[in-house]
């Protein structure tokens, strides 16, 4: 039997950190050697335990990824990061000096850190994804194809919607999907993006993909792309029913990227889409 992968978690304290940690610990082929919140974090030194509302683990919080991979009793291989576009900067210089694997799943990231981003995996393995859900990667490429194949007598619309603590829209996910869509039309995606329709707007270009954002509630995520037609309308549509398929696919990404050689991937390489 292969020993366990030890990982260090960002994030720890929130959302999907949190859900991340607990996968990874009833996880017999992983092995958490490290846990890192913000360096203002209150609960920076405590035990990782009983902040998890759990026994003590012998493992403090750490305010910075170098710290925590300092402390670990085993050498971490691997990060896996769902915090902030400027964390994940932060993050990314030291990895590439501590000789670490990223999966990261953070959304937001402008142009400029998205090419920091690349310049990082030409030094490590890098997979990042907007969307962790298997099911949303393969959704991308459902879409794209869609696109292609429907043709410009189609309309596409893009409706996102997530819960209310949700702080970037759209989302990273329907960016993509509008990404995807608009090349298969031969687009330019920051021309064709319309985010907002208010007033006397005129009719619709065939030039323009809306691309619109709910925010409510605890909707964990739901993505449909609208093709209408003449004559008919098609929806493609994903709703993730709770945040255990992003931890499913973070650990999926995971085993798949230990050992990979430096790049930047995406679910899209492990789905072999």
């Amino acid at each position: 039997m292969k020993p366990p992968i030890p990982v260090i978690v960002c994030g720890a304290l929130g959302r999907m950190g949190r859900r991340i940690i607990e996968a990874v610990l009833a996880n017999q082929a992983l092995e958490l050697v490290g846990a890192v919140e913000r360096p203002d974090c209150p609960e920076l030194g405590q035990d990782l335990g009983p902040l998890m509302g759990g026994p003590p683990k012998g493992l403090s919080l750490s305010g910075h990824l170098a710290q925590a991979a300092s402390k670990a009793k085993t050498k971490a291989r691997l990060y896996i990061d769902f915090t902030t576009p400027e964390a994940v900067m932060d993050n990314l210089a030291q990895a590439q000096d501590l000789g670490l694997a990223a999966v990261i799943g953070t959304t937001g990231l402008d142009q400029a850190q998205k090419k920091s981003l690349s310049q990082a995996a030409e030094k490590m393995p890098i997979l990042w994804s907007p969307n962790m859900s298997l099911g949303v990667n393969l959704m991308l490429k459902v879409a794209q194809t869609m696109a292609q194949s429907l043709g410009p007598a189609y309309d596409i619309e893009i409706i996102e919607a997530h819960h209310r603590l949700k702080k970037d829209a759209p989302s990273g996910t329907a960016l993509k999907l509008h990404e995807l869509v608009a090349q298969a039309r031969n687009l330019d995606p920051a021309a064709s993006m319309i985010t907002g329709r208010t007033g006397l707007v005129g009719a619709r270009s065939d030039k323009e993909i809306g691309v619109l954002a709910v925010r409510g509630g605890d909707i964990v995520g739901d993505h449909t792309v609208l093709f209408a037609g003449p004559g008919e309308r098609l929806e493609l549509t994903h709703r993730a029913h709770s945040r255990e398929t992003f931890v499913s696919g973070t650990l999926r990404a995971i085993f798949w990227l230990d050992g990979q050689k430096p790049g930047l991937y995406s679910l899209s390489d492990l789905l072999d889409l």
